[in-house]
């Protein structure tokens, strides 16, 4: 349980990282001229937060998972 409220915490951390970069790609790179500002919020919001979020919970889930059979194994 301790390992999916790590990778809970880093999931939400993954989000907020995923949907600021993905907001900032795509207000510098859309070709879009009449809404880019919504296009990059709701690509944020809805592709690159979970993109982030998934990929987070995955390495938070991992790691802490290592540390504490690292510390069980060696004592």
């Amino acid at each position: 349980m301790r390992r999916f409220g790590i990778g809970v915490l880093y999931a939400l951390g993954g989000y907020a990282l995923g949907a600021f970069a993905g907001y900032f790609l795509i207000e510098w790179f859309s070709s879009n001229v009449h809404d880019r500002s919504v296009e990059a919020a709701m690509t944020a919001a809805f592709v690159f937060g979970p993109l982030g979020a998934v990929a987070a919970f995955v390495v938070g889930f991992v790691r802490s998972g290592r540390r504490s059979a690292g510390a069980e194994g060696g004592a």
